[in-house]
């Protein structure tokens, strides 16, 4: 099997070569004056091809397709780390396309595999040649591992609201520790308080834990109020650093120690690698 690394996913790319075993192939990529997107594969494709290639951007999709178009005579499989328009998996308006759909459609491969969907069930949008089903990954485990590895004195994970709980729970069994979710508690008619759950932060290392951080406005109010309440360490970690903007700088200005990610986008906080996780996601199919 060949590993063919897209230009979004050209460091994970190489990684995922390195633990399976595989050559990884060169690609050639780059934009012609009128904007359209120019793609090469280097040497030969005969035999099974594995393609990593996250959507970070429209050109990025472009550049999937043109990757799997390639490398679609054998038989091919297809990791897309960060999956771009997964979010839109809802008609919300009369008139709205289901762009997580779209785009899952014109995935023409044989497996497909992603890290930690939006909503494991825009999986079904998948219509892989081989009738198998998509297969969505979670880093939960790889995220807790590492933390685990930062050898704090008394650490607790921290879910930013309800909707990461699940997430936030899986890390804390691989880490060894305790975890709270932040909830809104309404004092007055006007005015609402954001605490933990259950749990006092008073002198902890607290990490706040996502499956993505975009402009950073909910975890920067997340990590003024965590502090506020006299939190000693204050960090976050993601499994998608999307980091849109000025996302850092909110981070930072409201006072977070670290910024800790995996490389399904890869960002100068990506230090943890879901290489191993592909690899055993696809030698377990």
């Amino acid at each position: 099997m060949k590993v063919l690394g897209g230009p979004a996913s050209q460091l994970l790319g190489s990684r995922v070569a390195r633990e399976i075993g595989c050559e990884l192939a060169i690609v050639e990529f780059k934009q012609f004056p009128d904007g359209e997107l120019y793609l090469r594969v280097t040497e030969e494709l005969d035999g099974d091809t594995l393609v990593v290639q996250s959507t970070t951007s429209n050109d990025d999709i472009v550049y999937l397709l043109q990757l799997i178009d390639a490398a679609s005579d054998g038989y091919l499989r297809v990791v897309i780390p960060y999956f771009g328009y997964a979010r839109q998996d809802k008609r919300f308006k009369l008139g709205e396309p289901i762009s997580a759909r779209a785009i899952a459609q014109t995935i023409g491969a044989d497996e497909a595999y992603v890290v930690n969907i939006h909503d494991p069930a825009s999986l079904d949008y998948f219509q892989l040649r081989s009738g198998k089903k998509a297969v969505s990954l979670s880093a939960a485990r790889l995220i807790g591992t590492h933390l685990k590895s930062m050898e704090f004195t008394s650490p607790l994970l921290i879910a930013p609201d309800e909707g990461a709980t699940a997430l936030v729970s899986d890390v804390s069994q691989a880490m060894g520790c305790e975890f709270d979710v932040l909830v809104k508690k309404r004092v007055t008619s006007e005015h609402v308080e954001i605490q933990p759950k259950t749990v006092d932060v008073d002198a902890r290392e607290v990490i706040v834990v996502d499956d993505m951080i975009s402009t950073g406005g909910t975890m920067a109010e997340a990590i003024k109020l965590l502090r506020g309440q006299g939190a000693r360490q204050v960090h976050v970690a993601c499994i998608h650093p999307v980091l849109s903007l000025n996302a850092r700088l909110r981070l930072y200005r409201a006072g977070v120690d670290s910024i800790i990610a995996t490389d399904t986008i890869e960002k100068a906080e990506s230090v943890i690698s879901v290489a191993p996780l592909i690899k055993d996601g696809i030698e377990g199919r």
